[in-house]
């Protein structure tokens, strides 16, 4: 059977990525298969050899492939024995660790009629010569090969991986369960005469038999412990245990505990429950160390016990100071992985955070970072600055899964931190092909969430992350699209990669009913990049994809409109679905009273308005508003006519012909010599970033903005050169354009869309501007503006000169000689 493939390309989009029919997936055929076993197919057929690549996504119903799209760190070998994990397990980075059942995913296409067999669909092949034979299962066993070294790479342990840290000091075998804790090993016939005795003595055993009978139990052959679970006589013993356990010595309970991790008894078991209430009434009783190892028991368990952790809390919170260096670090584990965060004692563990800095071993930094991540910790500035110092001189003697969580944290904080990010760029690149997908990811959008562009890292990511690609959850092939949209890069094999992420993202949409945010992201950071995938854009602005976004814990209406209006704007070819006018209407205001209230009222933007509205003629010349409003950003739009003169346009009050105010300015020598040449060179840098802060700039436009300082790099005050304006004041007339304005005529004048940039509209310390800026300024141009900027560099430190200066620095940008000749 034929596929025919449907190539869309959209006017002026060369780059769009298109698939064939068969790849799309609606909602509508999955919702009768969310309940059954499914499996993916990473395999893809990519036709054609333009820039716009056809995708054939061929899914016949008896091609199986297992893998593991859990996979976070660097592979253990204990952890090989998970075959498989579930790939719609929770996508949050602080969510609870995955399952260990081997679970098989199935996607279906949207085609009508199932696909024929692969194997049938083709002609027998005739016999192949012995050479050829050979050569071609050469080839296989290398495949083979290859593809357990990626598995291998993509395995994850999501229990003993945090752990690692417990293998530096010995102290922490008193502090925690060590599932590798040599034991030895009794036989079968043992165990069968254990629960016999339980039988035939039917809960009438001592305490210590009680104890004595779970240890034994616990040793016998790890694939029999399945079964001694199940058994009746067990059960009987656990009874036995809970009739006792207020007899029982607190280390004979605890025995008993980890006799039940060992057993792996399911964390709802009565007896667990039993264990938890006498626990919770002998914490004061026991000393820190058992009260540490009763906690990590219960995690890896994975029950939750939320009553025994705050007792546990008060107890450290009582006795902080007495920590001892390895009681502390996993006390901080424990707090990350019950996801809590006790407030009075977090105010403490920086205190002791700083005490132990020096001391600490690299993996247990990175344990430390985890626990204040996964428990949505604030930290100071301070402490995660002498964090980052440490980390930054270390680097390359770190593990790849403990600098990932330290990323994770700086992330957290929004903290920049030069040295490290260079070291990061230095030490990172060569390591890529070797770390997991979800650690890939982690890097990544670090790089991204701080605006830290390094091409080094984005173009090692790109050339690693094809291969690696079907080992993506939805939100890790989300994060990639909107890392790179974010920092406007197109790495050199832009096709490859972006085609296989897109592709992901098809096989994933059965996830993004669960999580809309993914989806959303991921077509965000498309769109920056002028990257339009039709049917998943379909997809995510239909009725019922719209409902599920309202069940997010995000806030995504935002998101949609700024989807929805990119697409009107540069995509006037697409058919399909369209928010409806309603949702336009109440996003739209959405944005503009928080414009009002955040955007508009800010110092540079205000000062500019207000020296506009003197030097044009007054506030009808010039409009503060949002021409754009999906890209959450300011312009001041002014109308220029082909003379170069000023046209009224923001009439709220109708005023016809009203006379422009002469409002001219003289420029003496010294004036002009300030403005050719700026300042003055003796002036350090550190002056000049001072001088480039102004009020209220540090609150950014974006939601998840980093806090970024100026630097060296962006300094150097007003760039006026060339800056030779005649603004001599003429008796009633009004203010004139350079006399160059005035050649070329043409049938139109131009709309200028002035941009009063920030800080946190460019990458960090640099003048790459980032991808929602760059889409914002190539739709105004689409839509007939001409863009013209009020850099922050240029335009901050003038604030804080003299009214003459920033007026002639506006003439300037607002009468360019070059801006005529671009009106349409």
């Amino acid at each position: 059977m034929a596929t025919v493939l449907i190539c869309r390309r959209f006017p002026r989009l060369s780059r769009v990525t298109t698939f064939s029919t068969t790849a799309k997936c609606k909602a509508e055929s999955e919702s009768s298969q969310s309940k059954q076993k499914k499996e993916e197919n990473p395999e893809t057929a990519n036709t054609g050899t333009e820039s716009a690549a056809a995708i054939q996504l061929l899914d016949p119903l008896d091609y199986r492939v297992l893998y593991n799209p859990s996979a976070y760190a660097k592979s253990r070998a204990a952890s090989q024995q998970h075959a498989a994990r579930n790939s719609g397990q929770a996508l949050g980075d602080a969510f609870t660790s995955p399952g260990t059942a081997q679970v098989q995913h199935t996607f279906s296409t949207a085609s009508s009629q199932a696909w024929p067999p692969l194997r049938n669909a083709l002609p027998k092949p005739k016999p192949k010569p012995l050479l050829e034979q050979t050569i071609s299962a050469r080839l296989s066993a290398a495949q083979t090969k290859e593809e357990a070294e990626n598995e291998k790479t993509e395995m994850h342990d999501s229990k003993e991986d945090p752990r690692m840290f417990q293998k530096g000091r010995p102290e922490y075998r008193s502090l925690s369960y060590d599932k590798f804790e040599p034991t030895e090993t009794l036989p079968l016939e043992e165990g069968d005469s254990i629960l016999h005795s339980v039988a035939v003595l039917k809960g009438s055993q001592s305490p210590g038999a009680i104890t004595d009978s779970f240890r034994k139990l616990s040793c016998l052959p790890v694939e029999q412990h399945a079964a001694v679970v199940s058994e009746p006589r067990f059960n009987m013993l656990c009874r036995c245990a809970v009739r006792n356990i207020t007899l029982l010595s607190t280390s004979d309970l605890i025995d008993i505990l980890k006799a039940c991790v060992r057993l792996v008894v399911p964390p709802t078991h009565p007896l667990l429950t039993a264990c938890e209430n006498e626990f919770c009434r002998r914490v004061w009783d026991m000393d820190l160390d058992q009260l540490l190892l009763v906690a990590d028991c219960w995690r890896c368990l994975e029950r939750s016990v939320p009553s025994y952790l705050s007792i546990l809390f008060s107890y450290a919170n009582m006795h902080w100071k007495d920590l001892t260096l390895p009681q502390f670090v996993q006390l901080v584990y424990i707090i990350g992985e019950g996801r809590r965060s006790p407030a009075d004692l977090m105010q403490k563990v920086e205190s002791v955070i700083l005490k132990y800095l020096d001391s600490f071993t690299l993996e247990e930094v990175g344990a430390i970072c985890l626990g204040l991540f996964k428990s949505l910790s604030g930290i100071s500035d301070h402490v995660m600055r002498k964090i980052a110092d440490r980390v930054s001189l270390q680097m390359e003697d770190m593990s790849t899964y403990a600098l990932v969580n330290v990323l994770k944290m700086l992330r957290y904080a929004r903290m920049d931190h030069l040295p490290l990010l260079k070291e990061l760029g230095k030490v990172i690149p060569a390591r890529i092909p070797t770390v997991n997908i979800q650690g890939i990811m982690h890097i990544t959008l670090t790089c991204s969430s701080l605006h830290y562009f390094d091409e080094g890292i984005m173009a090692a990511v790109a050339t690693s992350l094809p291969s690696k690609v079907t080992y993506c959850r939805s939100k890790d092939a989300a994060k990639f699209l909107w890392s790179f949209g974010c920092l406007d890069y197109e790495p050199p094999n832009e096709e490859e990669f972006y085609s296989s992420l897109i592709e992901q993202m098809h096989r994933k949409l059965h996830e993004f009913r669960k999580f809309p945010e993914h989806l959303l992201t991921g077509l965000l950071g498309l769109a920056f990049v002028n990257r339009f995938p039709e049917e998943l854009i379909d997809y995510a602005l239909r009725d019922e994809f719209v409902q599920k976004t309202r069940g997010s814990k995000y806030e995504l209406k935002k998101d949609l409109f700024t989807l929805s209006k990119s697409v009107e704007i540069e995509c006037p070819g697409y058919q399909g679905s369209r928010l409806p006018p309603q949702l336009y209407q109440e996003i739209t205001e959405m944005v503009l009273n928080f414009a009002e209230q955040e955007i508009y009222v800010r110092p540079e933007i205000v000062e500019a308005t207000s020296l506009l509205e003197s030097m044009l003629g007054g506030p009808e010349y010039v409009k503060n508003h949002m021409i754009l409003p999906h890209t959450r950003s300011s312009d001041l739009e002014v109308h220029l006519a082909v003379d170069g003169r000023p046209i009224p346009f923001n009439l709220k009050d109708p005023i016809a012909d009203k006379k422009l105010r002469d409002i001219g300015v003289s420029l003496t020598d010294e004036l002009m010599t300030q403005l050719v040449k700026g300042r003055s060179n003796s002036q350090s840098p550190v002056e000049v970033e001072n001088e480039a802060r102004a009020p209220g700039q540090e609150r950014g436009e974006e939601a998840r903005t980093p806090r970024v300082g100026d630097h060296a790099a962006l300094s150097g005050g007003a760039l006026l050169a060339g800056a030779t304006l005649q603004v001599e004041p003429k008796s009633e007339r009004c203010l004139e354009a350079p006399p160059t304005l005035t050649l070329n005529r043409r049938p139109r004048g131009v709309k200028l869309a002035i941009q009063v940039s920030n800080r946190n509209h460019y990458c960090y310390c640099s003048k790459r501007l980032l991808g929602l800026h760059c889409l914002k300024r190539r739709q105004l141009q689409q839509l007939g503006y001409v863009v013209v900027e009020l850099p922050f560099w240029e335009w901050f430190p003038l604030l804080k000169r003299t009214r003459l200066e920033k007026l002639s620095y506006l003439h300037y940008k607002v009468f360019d000689p070059a801006l005529l000749s671009r009106a349409g």
